[in-house]
């Protein structure tokens, strides 16, 4: 840290640069290298190199634009973000094959940069599924010992969480009476993300109920870790709700997708820096057959499907009307929400394994 910012920028890059091209050229000589993008400074010139040395073929693939992400801190016009910009376009052009995540974004290479790519949607990993019964459970009594909104309201001769209840004699697991809403979003907590929206909605949800109407209780969890997690945290201890409940765990990688595969609506505050990737937390969302309410940009469309798998809203408002509409029915099976997890189980989406055998394998 020592010196203006844009020295110590240009002294870590050329450091990683140096760093990874000793890591890779100590490698056994690859037939490819596949290289994911974002981050792409100095990786992809460091791997087109390489390919050089090696003789191989140099594979892109293509989540996002680095420069648009660098630009959500610096600014578009910032020098750093026009060189990045400039980098990326020219080394992207010396790869051998792409791959990207959206059409928009295939369209996009193509028109600007003259880069041919063929679309792989990310799709989720296998052990992205329906939580059973019996596990949400233990899921359940496992977080009620660190985190208050999964603890039981009142002592009961059953064992029992805010969510389920076992029969001691029988062993059997049903959900409880009067249980709150189980409402999950994840987040890296960075500037992409405005969870300002959330807890907006979250405020008219508390007035709906205040007024009259009839909704159950929600428990909030918003999942991740990363720069913004204090900022938002300050902001949640201001808030005092009567019937809504807002826990920010670090979960355990194997209890995310159970506790996704738990839940009764995700929410996806993800607003893309380029306009042209797609959330991976609504694919794994999809994966568990778990409805998403998901904020509106230019490509969502190829994911969320408005009315069908879930819902896309603009602002604070429309969400939390969203909400109120979705609920409304809670927890009978006859509502809204309920038709959208029947459609995702019934879609019967393909998993990374088979999309990457139909898609990249031919390459």
């Amino acid at each position: 840290a020592v010196g203006p910012k844009i020295f110590q920028y240009v002294v870590k890059v050329i450091a990683q640069a140096v760093q990874l091209l000793y890591v890779m050229l100590r490698m056994d000589r690859p037939s490819y290298i596949l290289l994911q993008n974002p981050p792409g400074l100095p990786s992809i010139a460091v791997a087109w190199v390489v390919c050089l040395v090696w003789r191989s073929k140099l594979i892109i693939d293509w989540h996002n634009y680095g420069y648009t992400i660098m630009s959500l801190t610096h600014g578009r016009n910032h020098l750093l973000v026009q060189i990045a910009k400039w980098y990326e376009k020219l080394f992207g052009r010396l790869s051998d094959y792409n791959l990207c995540v959206t059409n928009a974004m295939k369209e996009d290479l193509w028109e600007k940069c003259n880069i041919k790519a063929i679309t792989l949607y990310d799709k989720p990993a296998s052990y992205f599924k329906e939580t059973p019964l019996e596990l949400q459970h233990q899921l359940y009594m496992k977080l009620a010992k660190v985190y208050e909104p999964f603890k039981e309201q009142y002592v009961s001769s059953a064992e029992r969480s805010a969510f389920t209840e076992m029969d001691h004699k029988s062993g059997c697991v049903t959900k409880a009476r009067g249980r709150p809403a189980l409402l999950i979003s994840s987040t890296s907590w960075t500037e992409d993300e405005d969870f300002s929206v959330l807890l907006k909605a979250l405020e008219d949800y508390e007035k709906f109920i205040n007024e009259g109407i009839k909704l159950p209780s929600l428990v909030c969890v918003i999942t991740g870790k990363g720069p913004l997690k204090e900022y938002y945290n300050q902001l949640i201890d201001k808030l005092h709700f009567k019937h809504i409940q807002i826990c920010t765990p670090w979960l355990e990688a194997e209890d995310y997708p159970l506790l996704l595969g738990s839940a009764d609506l995700g929410v996806c505050l993800h607003k893309s820096s380029s306009g042209l990737d797609l959330p991976m937390k609504v694919v794994d969302m999809f994966g568990c057959c778990l409805p998403v309410c998901a904020i509106h940009f230019e490509c969502l469309h190829e994911l969320v499907k408005h009315n069908e798998n879930g819902l896309i809203f603009r602002d604070s408002n429309e969400l939390a009307e969203q909400l109120k509409m979705l609920f409304l029915d809670f927890p009978t099976l006859q509502g809204k929400l309920e038709n959208f997890r029947r459609n995702l189980q019934a879609s019967k989406q393909l998993r990374w394994d088979e999309s990457w055998d139909q898609t990249v394998l031919p390459l």
